[in-house]
């Protein structure tokens, strides 16, 4: 695909995230705008364009895949379809932008990569917390050196049962393994995954437990998860969605021969905690900038737009996939 003078984006899918934290991110980055907003409801669709001023609203996917001045589309569907229409965006020669989980399986993922280098397109992957200032504020603390050789990592998740769980809303597609792959820990571990891989690479040997305990849904509501890294750091996770309110928890822990560091990875603000026996105690906070996606959308533009480089072809969304597929696995 060549380098093109100004991103102009068709957005499949107009929910909750793409309302908070990315289309506002495409409308406000220079050399970017939204044309084209596409949702199955047509009352929401366009309600969804007013409010965003928007211009253009519809119902059919088709309309933006034979749109010539759409060069870019926006994925932000359940991750079911999420295989399925990048492979038909990859054929209209659209660059690819797809939320996270990348799809429901490491095989759908190869598929969609294979397809976008057959087209030649990009194929980005809304793992944006590799752009946040407060996740590259971890990095830099890692590569200076501020806590030694890196030993481990531990992730921590325990989340409180929520009204929808208990009432079986059936449009709570996240707690459906046949929409979202998984439950909430596809939707959420993926995150962190990714993150992880980002600080450390490729995890190159895992194991993992999973199972539903508490039985208000289909999807497994506990995991638990060991790990490795390429470059020999070890790891360990628990995820569990069904605990009391008491016992909410989000951290990463991240140890190291002359100290630790800790943070939350969802939520606002991040706050980083930091002892070492180089650089001292310290805490420090970051509030997110909205809309959250922003910086990854800014670094598509710009690598689209030729002045400017990031990673694509969903190399790193394959990866997490396969980490959170081999976790889940079930043995018979």
């Amino acid at each position: 695909m060549e380098n093109v003078e100004k991103v102009i984006w068709g957005i499949i899918g107009a929910g909750d995230v793409c309302e908070r934290k990315s289309a506002p991110a495409m409308y406000k980055t220079p050399f970017s705008e939204v044309k084209t907003v596409m949702r199955r409801n047509a009352e929401k669709a366009e309600d969804f364009a007013k409010r965003h001023g928007i211009n253009n609203w519809t119902t059919d996917v088709n309309d933006l895949l034979n749109d010539p001045e759409i060069n870019a589309i926006y994925i932000a569907t359940p991750p079911d379809s999420h295989a399925e229409l990048t492979l038909k965006a990859a054929k209209a020669g659209k660059a690819v932008y797809v939320e996270k989980p990348m799809a429901n399986s490491v095989e759908e993922c190869e598929t969609m990569i294979q397809a976008c280098r057959d087209a030649n397109v990009p194929l980005f992957v809304a793992y944006y917390r590799r752009t946040l200032p407060g996740f590259l504020k971890v990095k830099e603390l890692i590569e200076n050196g501020s806590l030694g050789e890196i030993r481990g990592v531990n992730i921590e998740m325990y989340k409180p049962v929520s009204d929808r769980d208990l009432q079986g809303d059936d449009t709570n597609w996240r707690i459906n393994p046949d929409i979202a792959g998984g439950g909430y820990f596809h939707d959420l571990a993926s995150h962190q995954l990714d993150y992880l891989d980002f600080l450390f690479g490729k995890i190159t040997q895992v194991n993992g437990i999973s199972a539903n305990q508490a039985g208000l849904y289909k999807s497994d509501d506990i995991v638990t998860a060991t790990f490795r890294f390429e470059n020999g750091v070890v790891g360990s996770g628990i995820w569990c969605f069904t605990t009391d309110k008491s016992s909410e928890k989000d951290s990463i822990r991240i140890i190291g021969s002359q100290g630790e560091l800790s943070f939350n990875c969802f939520g606002d603000p991040m706050t980083i905690h930091v002892k070492s026996s180089i650089s001292g105690e310290q805490t420090l906070h970051f509030l997110h900038e909205q809309p959250i996606q922003q910086h990854l959308v800014q670094a598509i533009v710009n690598e689209l737009r030729g002045v400017g480089e990031w990673p694509h072809i969903g190399m790193s969304g394959v990866r997490a996939t396969a980490v959170m597929e081999e976790i889940t696995k079930k043995l018979l």
